[in-house]
């Protein structure tokens, strides 16, 4: 992962954290709007000014927004920073602000799910733009290097150590957010740590120099599970839901809006360290009482703005509730005392932190629970290497340098939950039931951290990096997949059970498996980066003399170095679903969902005289044809000087 991070310098940092802004801004609109973007009344504030969220006889009249918030894959073991601001801006040019106060946000945790940030009230309208405010003040980001956590410092492109930052968002004018009172509008904000950064780990601290690129939709590109977090507010059993206070990330106070959480008979519940399903899950929830501390795992019809919940934990279940918890890799396991790398402690009375190894004890009395596996009898000997948990128990000695000697928790009386955990690596063979791979990474560490000793039922059986073998069941691969990258989301085998030495839930051949291209072109950037730009696509000057160290494309675990590829890669707009592109220049960030408006945007651009910096897109790669078929593109553009 840090070899992409490596390879991809600044700009596709900053049109990362322009795409999560747009996302964020869009969310906001929509939410406003109540009714929802496309809604054709009240184009210009109409109501706005009878709407005034702290008056009860004019709330009514206002509209809500839900803004969420995802990220791309990145190479950051740990991005914290503080939001400060995100306001949003009509078409009359009044700015409404949609957070209640700052939050401290770690964007690294948001890969594979999406977090609901707010809930806000605001007057109907249509926004155009949005403006969002970081402080990197007290932030906390951590790398890997050779293996190894390494604090970073964040700097723009002149070299300077960032304290705050603000970026504007200019909205599609095919996708402006018309909120109305009604119903909730919907915003997710996409911050690609990847695309947004060029990381050096060389000096010490490393340095991570960011082009901020933040996308907002009104509907997500990415379909991920969104995870909702806040103590209960009120059980509606007949209904099979209940409200909670929204509390994003790990803030222990604040109120972000209420929202409703729906279950099914299937959601699975841990209420108290008791194992629940569906309406005896609910009952247990209401026995509890309001402001009991929940987190809910699930997805949102976004059309119907109803989220479902697939899994609740709720009391002392929640990690940092009651006990300390430690959320990380399993890379060594001797006995009952496992190393967690890469964790995240949330300690029950202080601040969330990182820290880069922790060993944890375990015993006959600590309770284990696995997800999707409600009802089945798990003991600690299911614990294996690579396994992400979330542990919950004591920290004795409590530690807050993410970099100090490896800590010590208890977690003898405590709980250990077992998440669904990602590995990827190249084919060697495919048989009925069963793939061998050649194992890069288990949930994007490299997999020579970790120490599969006693992983097999002999020594002999342990699991090898080189020959890692994962149960496939009734999941197909393509049968010339041999040689090519894999992801499978699954759980290692038990600790001593292998072979198998992973079960595999789903798995993700090439013909599937997402890929990122990035390109830089310097600090003075380039004045031809593409020989063709038309409404069907772009074709990438492979040669260009002035392209920098990132020239690759990123396909699951392999890099494909474009400057030696033998003909200029082709980049096409997908043919179905939700696209997004935008165009960042110093300070701000233009959004289109339409190809062809982007495409003349961009060829004026560079016509009039901008240099391109660098561009990101993320799609599917097809090596024969060189052709990349991309769902989001962006470009950063430098102005004439």
């Amino acid at each position: 992962m840090n070899d992409m991070v490596q390879d991809l310098p600044g700009s596709a940092g900053t049109r990362k954290i322009a795409s999560w802004m747009t996302m964020l801004l869009a969310a906001v609109v929509l939410a406003a709007c109540g009714g929802g973007a496309g809604t054709a009344g009240n184009p210009d504030g109409g109501n706005a000014l009878a709407c005034d969220p702290s008056d009860a006889g004019t709330f009514e009249e206002c509209g809500t927004v839900m803004v969420a918030l995802t990220d791309a894959n990145g190479d950051f073991l740990n991005y914290t920073v503080d939001v400060l601001s995100l306001t949003l801006e009509t078409a009359n040019g009044r700015v409404i602000e949609t957070l209640p106060r700052s939050t401290r946000i770690n964007f690294s945790d948001y890969v594979d799910l999406t977090e609901l940030v707010t809930v806000a009230t605001i007057p109907p309208g249509t926004y155009v733009a949005g403006t969002i405010k970081l402080d990197y003040s007290d932030a906390e980001v951590i790398v890997e290097a050779d293996g190894a956590s390494k604090t970073a410092v964040v700097k723009n492109d002149s070299g300077a150590t960032l304290a705050q930052t603000e970026l504007k968002i200019q909205l599609s004018n095919r996708d402006r957010l018309i909120v109305m009172r009604g119903r909730p509008a919907f915003l997710q904000l996409d911050f690609d740590l990847s695309a947004s950064h060029t990381v050096d780990i060389a000096p010490t601290p490393a340095e991570a120099v960011s082009e901020q690129f933040i996308l907002a939709e009104v509907a997500p590109v990415d379909e991920k599970d969104i995870r909702v977090r806040g103590p209960l507010v009120s059980v509606n059993i007949d209904e099979m839901s209940y409200t909670v206070a929204i509390r994003p990330f790990h803030d222990r106070d604040g109120d972000f809006g209420r929202v409703k959480v729906h279950v099914t008979n299937e959601t699975d519940f841990e209420v108290n360290e008791v194992n629940l399903a569906g309406v005896d899950g609910l009952r247990a929830l209401s026995d509890a009482g309001p402001g009991t501390p929940t987190v809910a795992k699930g997805t949102l019809d976004v059309a119907e703005r109803k989220f479902t919940a697939d899994l609740v934990l709720a009391g002392s279940s929640v990690p940092g509730i009651e006990r300390d918890a430690v959320i990380g890799n399993v890379i060594k396991r001797d006995g009952n005392f496992l190393t967690i790398r890469g964790a995240t402690i949330v300690p029950s009375d202080r601040r969330v932190h990182f820290h880069d190894d922790v060993v944890v004890e375990v015993g006959p009395d600590t309770k284990v629970f696995k997800d999707g596996a409600r009802g089945i009898d798990i003991g600690i000997d299911a614990i294996s290497i690579g396994q992400r948990v979330t542990i919950r128990g004591n920290q004795p000695t409590p530690s807050t340098d993410s970099l100090a000697p490896q800590i010590l928790f208890d977690a003898t009386q405590g709980a250990v939950r077992m998440h669904v955990t990602h590995v990827s690596g190249i084919v060697n063979t495919v048989v009925p039931g069963e793939t061998e791979i050649t194992l890069h990474a288990i949930d994007r560490r490299r997999a020579e951290i970790f120490d599969f000793s006693g992983t097999g039922t002999s020594a002999l059986e342990d699991a090898d990096p080189d020959a890692y073998t994962i149960a496939t069941g009734n999941l197909v691969l393509a049968d010339f997949a041999n040689g090519k990258p894999i992801v499978a989301r699954g759980f290692p085998t038990a600790f001593g059970m292998a072979p198998p030495d992973f079960s595999g839930r789903t798995v993700i051949d090439y013909t599937d498996v997402r890929s990122a291209l990035g390109v830089g072109w310097g600090v003075e950037g380039t004045a031809m980066p593409f020989s063709r730009i038309d409404e069907e696509g772009l074709v990438l000057k492979n040669q260009n003399e002035d392209i920098d160290q990132r020239h690759y494309i990123k396909q699951g675990p392999v890099l494909i170095d474009l400057t030696a590829l033998d003909s200029d890669t082709t980049i096409l707009p997908r043919e179905t679903g939700r696209l997004a592109f935008y165009i960042k220049s110093v300070d701000s960030i233009r959004m289109y969902s339409d190809f062809a408006d982007f495409a003349i945007d961009l060829g004026d651009s560079l016509t009039g005289g901008d240099h391109a910096r660098s561009m990101h897109a993320r799609g599917k790669y097809d090596a024969a044809e060189n052709t990349f078929t991309a769902y989001k593109i962006g470009v950063h553009l430098l102005e004439p000087q």
